[in-house]
């Protein structure tokens, strides 16, 4: 049953003023915690963003190895691979970028369509490209199609989720990323020995973009953008979908809940310019936190290596002796694949800070079981892969044995939780926050992405894939220090979370607290 909202504020007068503020803006209604087929069909259409996302990280893995001689060159040299890599995530940090503060002036709901208009652009050209630039163009196209969606899709989800479902829904986007990655390897896996196959998979990304175009015109907006429009009455009816379970009075009490933390976004927006809610966001202590934290995760999100290998596995696959090395690629997205559902189930019950203490690990031994098993398959190779050696099959099996717990690991913690940055910002500065958190992934996937064959050849397989291993302890130490739990927390309360005198102990026990306090 919810909890009345008379019962809700009259606990004021039993707590402290800090819990008293948690608990007048604690609003739990009826039938919260069930999901209504209006919110699974809301996020299965804005999942198609990442099933869009996912299909293009995946398919580029294929692709690399079957484009051969079609874009002029005998065979693409690896620095020729890491320019048609990295054009897509040049431009997924250019659109992650404004995506955010375009959303806040037109919306949630138009990004996401120009994000698909400019994806079903880029398919094409990638498609119909003749040689190596016209191939980086159109990825570089596509890549701004995914900045975009990468960025809004999580917080128009989050802006539109029922408080208790708000993390596995946004999960859901991710189980559609690692979704469009098995598609894109099955595809590539298909059209592996089909003359100029690659166009074929490249080019097929352009109908779930056209899909979700048709789809887009029956989602409503996000009722907090609406309200920042002052459309009450549509805002109302958004939130009667929403919690289709809860009372009249219930549904008053959400509303205009949202509507006083809307009014003091609003506030602040027409009292300073963008260039001050740009410092706003730095100087502010509370989301200057915020903003350590979202790009810090995602900075860790990319920095171990993981997107690497869903750009190269087939490539890597391939030189270790694999005949089929797409098909074998799949293994690896199909585990990232299964382990993101088992997040999307535990999410919301165990908590974003338990799954990342917990998982993180398990990523530093997969890693560093790679490097080992690199080292003794390499040995007489001088430590590097060479094309065209037979090499042990039992150490090849080993490295495909450390790839699938490191990726079972990644999935089930690093794949889902830095995507929740946007519960982490107030609504004023929600927009930009999310923008620079994303910007921050895709600056970082370039680095990583544009560096991994040269690293491979500079310092050997085994030394990269410790290198990575090292990366990804310390930012396992870095999330012991500084990652709190925000499981349960509508969005505005979250605010709380970060307020000054606060550190991790305090962020377990205020939520601790707040649960009792519910029951």
């Amino acid at each position: 049953m919810g909890q009345s909202k008379e019962d809700s504020l009259s606990m004021k007068d039993d707590v402290g003023k800090t819990q008293e503020k948690i608990v007048e803006e604690l609003v739990i209604v009826e039938g919260e915690e069930r999901t209504t087929w209006f919110i699974w069909v809301l996020v299965l259409c804005t999942s198609i963003s990442g099933l869009l996302f996912g299909y293009d990280t995946g398919v580029i893995s294929g692709a690399l190895v079957t484009i051969k001689s079609d874009l002029g060159p005998v065979e693409l040299s690896n620095s020729q691979k890491e320019f048609i890599t990295s054009a897509t995530t040049l431009g997924a940090l250019l659109g992650g970028l404004v995506a955010g503060v375009i959303s806040d002036l037109i919306g949630r709901r138009p990004v996401l369509g120009l994000a698909d208009v400019i994806f079903i652009g880029g398919a094409v050209a990638q498609a119909v490209s003749k040689d190596v630039w016209s191939m980086i163009g159109g990825r570089f196209l596509v890549g701004i199609g995914v900045g975009l969606a990468a960025c809004i899709a999580p917080l128009y989800i989050q802006e539109l989720s029922p408080t208790r479902l708000r993390g596995r829904m946004v999960v859901l986007n991710v189980v559609m990323i690692t979704l469009g990655q098995v598609v894109a390897y099955g595809i590539g896996a298909g059209f592996e020995n089909v003359h100029s196959g690659w166009r074929w998979m490249v080019g097929l990304g352009a109908i779930p973009a056209g899909i979700q175009i048709l789809l887009l015109a029956m989602m409503p907006e996000s009722p907090r953008i609406l309200i920042l429009r002052k459309k009450y009455e549509e805002t109302r009816k958004v939130m009667t979908r929403i919690y289709a379970f809860a009372s009249e009075a219930e549904i008053d009490h959400k509303v205009n809940h949202l509507e006083n933390a809307v009014r003091h976004s609003v506030e602040i927006s027409n009292s300073t310019t963008f260039l001050q809610r740009c410092k706003l966001i730095l100087v502010d202590p509370v989301n200057r936190k915020a903003l350590i934290v979202s790009c810090g995760m995602q900075a860790y999100q990319q920095l171990c290596g993981f997107n690497t290998l869903m750009y190269y596995s087939a490539t890597l696959f391939a030189q270790i002796g694999f005949n089929q090395p797409t098909a074998v690629g799949l293994i690896i997205s199909g585990t990232n694949f299964v382990f993101t559902l088992l997040a999307l189930v535990c999410i919301d019950k165990i908590g974003r800070r338990k799954i990342m203490v917990w998982s993180a690990p398990g990523m530093v031994v997969g890693l560093v079981l790679a490097s080992v098993a690199f080292h003794f398959l390499t040995q007489k190779t001088g430590g590097s892969l060479v094309s065209g050696t037979q090499y042990s099959t039992t150490w090849s099996s080993i490295v495909l044995l450390s790839m699938m717990v490191f990726v079972a690991s990644y999935a089930t913690g690093l794949g889902n939780v830095p995507w929740q940055q946007g519960e982490l910002f107030g609504l004023e500065v929600r927009g930009l926050g999310t923008s620079l958190a994303t910007a921050t992934n895709w600056t970082f996937n370039l680095v990583i992405g544009s560096t991994y064959l040269s690293l491979m050849s500079a310092i050997t397989p085994s030394g990269a894939f410790g290198f990575y291993a090292g990366l990804c302890f310390v930012g396992w130490l870095g999330v012991l220090g500084w990652f709190p739990e925000t499981v349960g927390l509508s969005l505005e309360e979250v605010r709380d979370v970060f307020g000054e005198n606060r550190d991790i102990g305090i962020f377990w026990g205020w939520n601790s607290e707040r649960k009792q306090m519910t029951r």
